[in-house]
C-alpha cells in the first residue's frame, strides 16, 4: 500500500512470485468512471472508492490460498474495509518521498491513468499506518529485492499461511 510511485505494484508481483500466489493490481479493479477521473486529474474521492475497494475484497476472497495485492489504501477506513473481507489481512506501507513519487510517476510509460498532478492529493489523503495491526512499514526508495526479502522475512515472523 501507499501512494502512487511508492513502488507498490513491483514489491507485490516481486512477493507473488517469490510465495507462488496470484498478483493482484488494484488499479484494474476500478470501474471506468474512476479511470476517467483520474485521466482527468480528479482526485478520487471516498464514494468513488467505496465500490473499487468491495470489488478488491470479492477478488482477494477468490483466492483462498492466498494472494498478493498492490492497492493504495491511503486511508484507515479503506483498509478497515479489506479487512472487513478478508481476514487476517497484513499490510505492507511503502512510505516515500513526494518528491521520489512524482519522478516514478512522471517516468512511467504511457497507458496509466494516473497523472502527476494527482500525486500530492494522494499525499493529503495518506493517513499513515504506524500503529495498525499487521502493518510493515518499508522505506519505498530501496532496491526491489531489499524490500521483497524483509517483506518476506516479516510474512514469516508473522507465522502467515501463505499457501
Amino acid at each position: 500500500m501507499g501512494v502512487a510511485g511508492c513502488g507498490k505494484s513491483t514489491l507485490a508481483r516481486h512477493v507473488a512470485d517469490a510465495l507462488k500466489l496470484t498478483f493482484i493490481e488494484g488499479d484494474q479493479f476500478h470501474p471506468q468512471e474512476n479511470i476517467q477521473k483520474m485521466s482527468q486529474g480528479v482526485a478520487l474521492d471516498d464514494v468513488d472508492r467505496q465500490g473499487w475497494l468491495d470489488r478488491l475484497g470479492v477478488e482477494l476472497l477468490s483466492h483462498p490460498g492466498g494472494a498478493v495485492l498492490a492497492c493504495s489504501a491511503l486511508k484507515r477506513a479503506y483498509r478497515a474495509r479489506l479487512r472487513q473481507a478478508v481476514q487476517p489481512l497484513s499490510f505492507v506501507h511503502l512510505s516515500v518521498t513526494q518528491e521520489l513519487a512524482n519522478a516514478r510517476v512522471k517516468a512511467r510509460s504511457g497507458g496509466h491513468p494516473f497523472p502527476i498532478s494527482l500525486v500530492a492529493s494522494q499525499f493529503a489523503t495518506l493517513e499513515d499506518p504506524r500503529g495498525e495491526e499487521r502493518v510493515l512499514q518499508l522505506d519505498g526508495a530501496l532496491e526491489s529485492p531489499m524490500l521483497c526479502a524483509r517483506t518476506i522475512q516479516w510474512i514469516d515472523e508473522l507465522n502467515l499461511q501463505p499457501a
